[in-house]
C-alpha cells in the first residue's frame, strides 16, 4: 500500500493552499555570473555544469546533463526529489516517505506550477537544482506548519525514467503503480467499482478530491456519464489497485469543457485507488 500512503502524505501539501495564477512560460536567457553564484545552499557541494534563468524568476542549475528523451507535457516520469526552503530546511521528498522514486505526471500541477515549467526544460537523466519563486510555488498562503507564506522553494530533481502506460485504450493511458495480484474480481459490465479519486485538469489542479472528503465514488459500467474514457480505463481494475489515468479531451469533456474546472480541449488526470469491486 506504499503508493496509497504517499498520496495521503503528499495530499496535505497539495491541498493546503490555493495556487497562484499561472504565468506563461517565460523566454529563456543566459545566466549571469552573479546569478550562477547565487546558488542554493542545500546542494551547494555539487558542481554545476550550466544554468538557465527565466524571466518569471525560475532558475535551473544542471548538476548532471542526461542523454535521454526530452520531458514533455503528459509524460509520467519517475523522479528522485527533495524540496528545501532557502534556509536549507528539507520539507519534503520521496526519501522522507521511504520511496526510491516518485511518479510525476507533467502538466497537471501535481506539485506547483513552477515544477511543470522547470521539468519541461529537462530530459531523462538530468539532475538539477531549481529555484522556484513563491508566486510559482505555494504563494501568499504557504502551507501551515510546513512552508511559511511567500517562501521561495529550492527543489532538487533527478529525472530517472519515463514510465510506459500499463495499458492504453482509445488514447486513455493507465499507469498502474500498485497492483493487487490476489483478488481476481475484475471491474466489468457485471459489477460495481468503488474508488477514491483526485482529479485535475491542465488548468485546475485537484478540483475534485474524494480522498479529502473520505467519500469513495461508485460506478457501474452501464451507468450513463460524461466521461467514457474513465470507464474504459477502469475496465479490468481490481480491488486495491493504485493508478494514474490520463484521459484525452475526446474521451472527457471535449470542446465544451466543464464549468470553471476544465477548459475546452483539456486532458484530465485521475489519481485513483480502487477501494472495492463487487
Amino acid at each position: 500500500m506504499k503508493y496509497l500512503t504517499i498520496i495521503c502524505a503528499v495530499a496535505f501539501a497539495l491541498f493546503a493552499c490555493k495556487d497562484a495564477p499561472l504565468e506563461k512560460e517565460a523566454p529563456k536567457k543566459e545566466v549571469s555570473k552573479k546569478d550562477k553564484e547565487a546558488s542554493m545552499k542545500p546542494l551547494g557541494d555539487k558542481a554545476q555544469l550550466d544554468s538557465l534563468v527565466m524571466s518569471n524568476g525560475i532558475k535551473i542549475h544542471w548538476i548532471t546533463r542526461g542523454t535521454g528523451s526530452e520531458i514533455k507535457k503528459g509524460d509520467c516520469v519517475d523522479i528522485d526529489y527533495k524540496v528545501y526552503l532557502e534556509n536549507g530546511k528539507l520539507i519534503e521528498g520521496n526519501h522522507k516517505l521511504n520511496l526510491p522514486s516518485f511518479p510525476f505526471v507533467v502538466g497537471f500541477q501535481m506539485q506547483t506550477k513552477g515544477w511543470d515549467i522547470a521539468m519541461k526544460e529537462m530530459r531523462i537523466g538530468d539532475e538539477v537544482e531549481v529555484f522556484i519563486p513563491s508566486k510559482l510555488a505555494r504563494g501568499e498562503k504557504g502551507i501551515e506548519g510546513m512552508i511559511p507564506p511567500n517562501s521561495n522553494n529550492i527543489v532538487y530533481i533527478k529525472a530517472i525514467e519515463k514510465r510506459k502506460p500499463t495499458r492504453e485504450i482509445d488514447g486513455n493511458k493507465v499507469y498502474v503503480f500498485e497492483e493487487n495480484t490476489e483478488n481476481t474480481t475484475l471491474f466489468n459490465r457485471e459489477n460495481t467499482i468503488e474508488f477514491y479519486s483526485m482529479t485535475s485538469s491542465e488548468s485546475t489542479p485537484r478540483y475534485f478530491n474524494s480522498y479529502r472528503e473520505n467519500q469513495p465514488f461508485r460506478m457501474k459500467m452501464k451507468d450513463a456519464g460524461p466521461l467514457p474514457g474513465l470507464k474504459k480505463a477502469l475496465n479490468n481494475a481490481k480491488k486495491a489497485d493504485r493508478m494514474y489515468i490520463v484521459i484525452p479531451p475526446s474521451e472527457a469533456y471535449g470542446s465544451k469543457g466543464y464549468v470553471d474546472y476544465v477548459k475546452p480541449n483539456e486532458h484530465l488526470l485521475f489519481n485513483i485507488f480502487v477501494n472495492d469491486v463487487y
